[in-house]
């Protein structure tokens, strides 16, 4: 991969919200949501993901993200968003003020027949509807293929089945899509395949990236999209949340790694690492139990930089 095509700055969607919370046993209270994304939005954040318009029963987690969504402080700038499945999706989005929503496809029929019990052609052939509704009411919408990089349920996911999901999505107007890899089974050179194939075969299209990182290669996985021109992805504060669907895919990449390779590596995104590290200290308090984040077990790299004691300093100037 050439140099120049290495992004200098990026773009975080935090999902903690949503693709963390939804996953957790713990159900916040509306209060301690809002205090999460207002803290969000003042770190830096220029996208959040607020939660889902799912079925209560089904997502007991996010049934409060109207309430969420009526209360918060929705700050300039700040794109927040919600994940929808169906046209009363975008209805409850209209309700509580959402701006922006999302669509999901799994590029594997058997686990989309899981999710939302249609095979992948059936779901996003019902988008329609719901994309000329959204629109109507000025909502913007995107689209997700899960599953983008492999799936358990397949041998192999090829670049053909997900470029016929992305012309699908286009079909139905959308353009804004996110290839997410909820199995945790990409890795780095695949990333560096697949990404520039697709942003060279669909110019139109505004790419998103959602990695897990089930088996320790989510920031790597980031770091292969950076490189391959990419400048949007998903992570979510202390790694929290996973795929209910898939065998063992728990764990997002975790925000506060993610925002600390690109400090080091000195790649912009407008979010203040420090206070996003005290907001996923206050994420591991509400859910009561330790998270996969290398951040919050050992600090930052700068933290490790200590001054020479003096005394030693002027000893060893006397020899």
């Amino acid at each position: 991969m050439s140099e120049n095509k290495m992004a200098k700055a990026i773009t975080i969607c935090e999902v903690c919200l949503r693709d963390g919370l939804q996953n957790e046993k713990t159900i916040l209270t509306t209060e301690e949501k809002i205090d999460l994304v207002n803290k969000m939005s003042d770190a830096g954040f220029k996208v959040i993901e607020v939660g889902s318009f799912m079925s209560p029963k089904a997502v007991p987690q996010m049934a409060n993200t109207d309430d969420v969504f009526k209360a918060m402080n929705k700050k300039p700038g700040v794109q927040y968003r919600a994940l929808i499945a169906n046209e009363r999706g975008v209805d409850r989005a209209i309700a509580c003020g959402c701006e922006k929503v999302k669509l999901n496809v799994s590029a594997s029929v058997a686990h989309n027949i899981a999710n939302l019990n249609m095979t992948p052609a059936e779901s996003v052939a019902g988008f329609g509807a719901c994309v000329e509704k959204a629109k109507a009411a000025g909502i913007g919408i995107s689209g997700s293929i899960s599953m983008a990089f492999g799936s358990p349920w397949d041998k192999e996911i090829s670049i053909d089945t997900v470029k016929s999901i992305v012309e699908a999505y286009l079909k139905v107007g959308v353009d804004e899509i996110s290839l997410s890899d909820a199995s945790g089974m990409a890795y780095p050179t695949q990333v560096m395949e697949m990404c520039p194939e697709m942003a060279k075969a669909y110019p139109e299209v505004t790419w998103w990236l959602h990695f897990h990182n089930t088996r320790g290669l989510g920031v790597a996985n980031i770091f292969a999209g950076i490189m391959s021109g990419f400048t949007r992805f998903d992570s979510s504060f202390a790694g929290v949340g996973g795929c209910p669907f898939v065998p063992g895919a728990a764990g997002n990449v975790a925000t506060e790694d993610v925002l600390h390779m690109c400090d080091e590596s000195h790649i912009e995104t407008g979010i203040d690492l420090d206070k996003a590290i005290a907001i996923s200290r206050q994420v591991v308090q509400y859910i009561h139990h330790p998270t996969d984040s290398y951040i919050l077990r050992a600090g930052k790299a700068k933290d490790l930089i200590l001054e020479v004691p003096k005394k030693r300093v002027k000893h060893e100037e006397k020899k």
